[in-house]
């Protein structure tokens, strides 16, 4: 279990991303690719976005970006800047200024349970070529697994966020963080996070909580490991029905199965 305190100050902090976060949902999305997940509403987009990468003749560093986002357990904090906030090629140009001691470190814990290919040398080491080798790949993973489905995406979140306003209005930021349930529990200044896969703590310390509602969250919210990075709780919204390509883009897409 996840358990996060909060002060006073830090309830008065708490907010939700005013969007779906780009970034946050491309690195979910490759855990769902990669996991073994029965949801009938995942299973066309997988399906498809599967043989999009197969015809995209994946690249080394196409590998690699699969290599850092195994479908369980640990994935680098740094895929996820705080930045991305403010739109995808804020968030990438984050990802390409991570700073060499970040690399080395999130790269070691994720070695730790899980091979990496040749090219993770490079990262860890901060070199440039390398730091944008890895954010062209996040881009043409985008453009297959997300951009067609983005219209569909944003609704998903933007239809949380008006339930997560009324709940505010209705209750205050506590009533807010009691609207999480049922992945979520908030009681006496501490919002537990059930069924996560590890034990531990966060003390948000007076900097407050960023949630981000995210379509490819899986059933449990994640949270950064590093307890120093801005905190941020991305969590599962209800998907609406599943993935269809967006209105203007739901026509036939050369060289990509309709879905």
């Amino acid at each position: 279990m996840l358990k996060i305190y909060f002060s006073g100050e830090d309830v008065l902090r708490t907010r939700v991303a005013p969007a779906a976060d780009p970034v946050w949902e491309l690195v979910l999305s490759l855990h769902l690719l990669r996991g073994r997940s029965r949801d009938p509403m995942m299973a066309a987009w997988r399906r498809t976005v599967a043989g999009g990468l197969r015809r995209e003749n994946t690249s080394e560093q196409l590998r690699l970006l699969l290599a850092l986002n195994p479908p369980r357990g640990y994935f680098p904090d740094f895929l996820t800047p705080y930045a991305s906030l403010d739109g995808f090629e804020a968030g990438l140009d984050a990802v390409r200024s991570t700073p060499a001691q970040l690399l080395r470190r999130d790269l070691a814990l994720l070695a730790g349970d899980n091979p990496l290919p040749p090219s993770a040398s490079a990262l860890a080491s901060g070199e440039p070529e390398a730091l944008r080798a890895l954010t062209d790949s996040m881009e043409r993973y985008r453009s297959v697994a997300i951009s067609p489905y983005w219209g569909r995406i944003q609704a998903a979140v933007e239809a949380d966020r008006v339930r997560r306003a009324r709940a505010v209005l209705d209750g205050g930021v506590e009533g807010l963080l009691a609207s999480l349930r049922p992945n979520m529990r908030w009681e006496s200044g501490v919002l537990e996070v059930r069924d996560y896969p590890d034990s531990r703590e966060l003390h948000l310390d007076g900097r407050g909580l960023l949630l981000v509602p995210s379509f490819f969250c899986a059933r449990t919210p994640v949270a950064l490991l590093d307890p120093a990075l801005p905190p941020v709780l991305a969590y599962p919204v209800d998907r609406l029905g599943g993935l269809l390509p967006s209105g203007d883009e739901a026509g036939p897409v050369p060289g990509r199965e309709a879905l």
